[in-house]
């Protein structure tokens, strides 16, 4: 089955072509850790995520590779209005970014290296632009001189002038070149990091960290660098210039990259009250609900995110444990799933996917005798590709205890004392118990194999 992804910088669909068919390599910008993941940052993990579960799907090694910034202006603001030290807040918001994207289902990348480990890399990338004439000193900065390539652009498909023109370029004076760009800053003060260099004390810019993380561990030429919308300029278009600019014209062979997102029909704003952060969506919904509300729509076409659109997920996903709890299998045998790869083959159809998930559920449904293991493991395998029905049917049934709601133990509790007044036929008190738990927003379901329950 051939992949199909579609490459940003040719702008068409192309087939998937490695250069290591052994070794299938993909960098993906990470986050800049200075405050909660929004909606829109687990948008590009939860479909990098998808993408690389097929790659290990289709090929014998995978080599995944999302950096960690910790070295930024924005983490420098956040110190300065909390007070905190620098290293206090990216430690913290680190580990808040892992543990959100656990919940949402997404898997570790094969490494996750943070600038700050690799400064001496940078330093000596920007040593070697500045001998390739590619770069310069000014004010105890470097920069990158854009009219030194000049096929600058081609990744944005923008012209010198349109770079430029309302773009996100910084003006300054010391610039040679309105696009320009910073490859290392000075760091006067004490309360702004910085590491000795031949420039002085300083940090490096935003672009500098992902040319030299990218090499170092998946080397000067890859396969795949992946990212949001509003990472192709400037943030990827300086990544090219940097790291192709010597010589080198390999670097990444294809750049794919997920479309924008809103809230609500408009655009995140704290002040519309639509700006949602993983961390407290997760306090509303399961973590797999937020990743099934991401995969619905196709990743470079713009999604709007709604709590609403999050409730329907949860919707759809009882609809898949219930069926697979009501059925056998062997949840440890990998079943062949040809349909969902196909689509998945196809520049990531998740919604395509997800139908014929659908599907397999509805096959489950129907399926009797011999045949219900069989659909049981299909349904279980197609859910692992997209990240999804790896619970335990009846732990996502119960789902977590609200602050102040009632916990498992006190809920089985009294489902055993109900159990025992319907034993003693005092069937108004076991009434009394299940509407007490319908008010608690705990559902009960009466079967042949006895009682069991939900959180609704």
């Amino acid at each position: 089955m051939t992949l199909k992804i579609h490459d940003t910088l040719s702008r068409k669909k192309v087939a998937f072509e490695p250069r290591d068919e052994a070794n299938v390599r993909m960098y993906v910008c990470g986050p800049t850790v200075y405050d909660f993941a929004h909606i829109g940052n687990a948008r590009p993990v939860v479909v990098f995520d998808v993408l690389y579960r097929l790659l290990k799907s289709l090929y014998p090694k995978v080599t995944y590779v999302r950096n960690i910034t910790d070295v930024d202006d924005k983490i420098n603001a956040a110190a300065k209005e909390t007070g905190q030290s620098i290293g206090d807040i990216t430690e913290r918001t680190t580990k808040l970014f892992h543990d959100d994207m656990a919940a949402l289902g997404a898997l570790n990348p094969d490494h996750e290296p943070k600038a700050t480990e690799h400064i001496e890399g940078m330093i000596e990338l920007v040593k070697k632009l500045l001998a390739s004439g590619n770069a310069y000193e000014a004010e105890g900065h470097v920069l990158f001189s854009v009219p030194s390539m000049p096929d600058y652009g081609k990744l944005s498909n923008l012209n010198r002038k349109e770079l430029v023109a309302g773009a996100r370029v910084e003006v300054a004076p010391y610039k040679k070149d309105s696009a320009d760009f910073v490859l290392w800053k000075p760091s006067p003060t004490d309360d702004l990091p910085g590491w000795d260099s031949p420039w002085g004390r300083g940090r490096p810019g935003w672009h500098l960290e992902c040319s030299v993380m990218s090499e170092k561990f998946l080397g000067p030429e890859f396969d795949i660098h992946g990212g949001g919308q509003d990472l192709i300029f400037p943030h990827h278009e300086n990544e090219i210039a940097q790291s192709t600019c010597m010589g080198n014209s390999g670097f990444a062979k294809y750049w794919m990259h997920n479309g924008y997102l809103m809230a609500e029909g408009e655009k995140m704003s704290k002040s519309l009250g639509n700006f949602y952060t993983v961390h407290d969506l997760l306090d509303e919904f399961p973590g797999e609900a937020i990743r099934l509300a991401l995969l619905k729509t196709h990743y470079r076409q713009p999604l709007d995110f709604t709590k609403s659109g999050i409730a329907e997920a949860k919707r759809e996903l009882n609809g898949f444990y219930g069926a697979l709890r009501s059925a056998d299998g062997d949840r440890s045998i990998e079943a062949e799933t040809p349909a969902i790869i196909e689509a998945l083959s196809d520049d990531l159809n998740t919604p395509l996917a997800l139908s014929h998930l659908h599907e397999l559920a509805g096959e489950l449904n129907k399926a009797e005798g011999e045949l219900v293991p069989d659909a049981f493991c299909r349904l279980l395998s197609a859910g692992k590709t997209l990240g999804l029905l790896q619970q335990d049917p009846e732990d996502w049934f119960k789902g977590e205890a609200k602050e102040g709601g009632l916990d498992d133990a006190a809920i089985d509790a009294q489902i055993a004392a109900r159990a025992q007044a319907k034993a003693n036929k005092d069937f108004a008190e076991a009434d009394r118990i299940r509407d007490e738990l319908a008010a608690a927003g705990v559902l009960l379901e009466d079967g042949a194999g006895g009682t069991t329950w939900k959180r609704g």
